[in-house]
């Protein structure tokens, strides 16, 4: 077992009127290795001025999670298979819309993944074979009841 953590940190500006919800949601994630990375809601969510459109949304975190454990298990499994990836770009997109039962969730992930191979490259059965052992592996994929679909 394997604990990890992160820390948020928000602070009310004095000069807003929060009992109006007149106040900025920006906010900072601060990791355990030192790095602090501005966070604030979605402009969909919460709109300007209250939010920061410089920070990372909790949404665009989410979707880049999955992203990124699906690429670090398929650049792995890659190796492992005799194949070299010189270069994987995945412009990942989330869709959060209301369920049936009227809460909004992120329903599905799709992945666009994009590989340059080094040598020669795998065939598309391969490849499709890499992504699906990749997605069986991802914690994060592991974890969410959200769809999640490779799109090549």
């Amino acid at each position: 077992m394997s604990t990890y953590t992160a820390k948020i940190r928000w602070i009310r500006d004095p000069g807003t009127d929060f009992s109006k919800g007149q106040y900025s949601r920006a906010h900072e994630w601060i990791f355990d290795g030192g790095l602090t990375i501005p966070a604030s809601p979605s402009p969909h969510v919460v709109p300007a001025p209250w939010n920061d459109p410089n920070g990372v949304d909790p949404e665009e975190a989410f979707v880049v999670s999955l992203s990124s454990c699906h690429m670090l298990f398929f650049v792995d499994f890659a190796r492992r298979a005799g194949f070299v990836v010189d270069e994987y770009v995945d412009e990942a997109e989330g869709v959060l819309e209301k369920r049936a039962d009227g809460k909004m969730a992120m329903t599905r992930v799709i992945l666009h993944p994009r590989v340059i191979w080094g040598d020669t490259p795998p065939d598309d059965i391969s490849i499709a074979d890499l992504h699906h052992h990749a997605h069986e592996a991802c914690f994060i994929a592991n974890s969410v009841t959200t769809e999640v679909t490779v799109e090549s």
